[in-house]
């Protein structure tokens, strides 16, 4: 594993603390990063979670869908539980469902589906004609300009990025964002050279899939997370893998909303490797409250 500089002992913290420690055959302990947030981190939970239920499949068995339930805020200063139920195991497929818990309360539910790797039909969406990463500001330089006036909701945005560079195509504005259609571009990579373990590398895109989903529901209203009285938070999130990627190379997360009401936003995101190859997709709902 090659890291890079001061931000690389970042990507090695969550890296190693992705896969949670087996604790009994189907029974895992995850730490929580130091992000200095008071609550677990929602893309934690996913990569967790999905990399505890990875370990009790066959290793030709990789997670093609994973679907997550947030229950409960977490506790960053404590430890979570992760117990796995087998709940199928084929000769393609395996299924597993996870319970993470901390001080009794289940705070985050998963349910995953694995397959052994078989040919098939190939088609896909075409990625979009965009600005490629070279150039673009990352989040965490343009956040800076802010620090002085937001600086809890700027701090949380650079925690992530000393671990993976987070390049949007179009910034909202901050911190009198205009509305815009709800769409939304961003390249992801790890900031770092990753061992070829694939596990790995999918329990990363599920950790970063939960960054700027519910920005493009916000987009349209002229909303950012910096505006004052903002509550979001995330109910429930899906992600399905489609072919091989790599997080240290470059991904697209291109975004969109197609629905908010009733205090809840809905967004999609597919994720494209810079060859144009859709790798995975994802959508979540989330909470979306101005409390005055």
């Amino acid at each position: 594993m090659i890291w890079q500089g001061d931000a690389a002992a970042s990507l090695k913290d969550v890296v190693n603390h992705l896969e949670p420690e087996r604790i009994a055959t189907d029974r895992f302990r995850g730490r929580s990063l130091n992000l200095k947030w008071g609550y677990v981190f929602g893309g934690q939970f996913l990569a967790q979670a999905l990399a505890a239920a990875q370990q009790t499949v066959r290793e030709d068995q990789a997670a093609h869908s994973v679907h997550g339930y947030f229950l409960q805020s977490g506790d960053e200063r404590m430890p979570v539980t992760y117990q796995v139920e087998r709940i199928r195991d084929g000769k393609s497929f395996a299924t597993r469902r996870v319970d993470a818990t901390q001080d009794g309360r289940t705070v985050f539910t998963l349910s995953a589906s694995f397959q052994r790797e078989e040919a098939g039909l190939e088609h896909q969406d075409l990625m979009p004609k965009t600005s490629g990463p070279e150039g673009l500001l990352s989040q965490a330089q343009i956040g800076r300009n802010y620090m002085d006036s937001k600086p809890d909701a700027v701090g949380a945005q650079l925690s992530l990025e000393r671990a993976v560079e987070i390049r949007p195509v179009d910034p909202t504005g901050i911190p009198n964002p205009e509305a815009q259609p709800p769409l939304l571009s961003v390249w992801y990579r790890a900031l770092g050279t990753l061992p070829d373990r694939p596990a790995l590398h999918r329990a990363l895109l599920a950790y970063v899939s939960d960054i700027n989903l519910l920005g493009a529901v916000m987009r349209p209203h002229g909303l950012t997370w910096v505006t004052p009285g903002m509550q979001s938070a995330s109910l429930d999130h899906v992600i399905w893998f489609h072919r091989p990627f790599r997080m240290d190379e470059w991904l697209l997360f291109v975004m969109d909303s197609p629905s908010a009401s009733g205090a809840r936003g809905l967004a999609h995101g597919r994720f494209f490797a810079q060859d144009g190859r859709l790798v995975a997709s994802a959508v979540q709902e989330g909470l979306i409250r101005i409390r005055t």
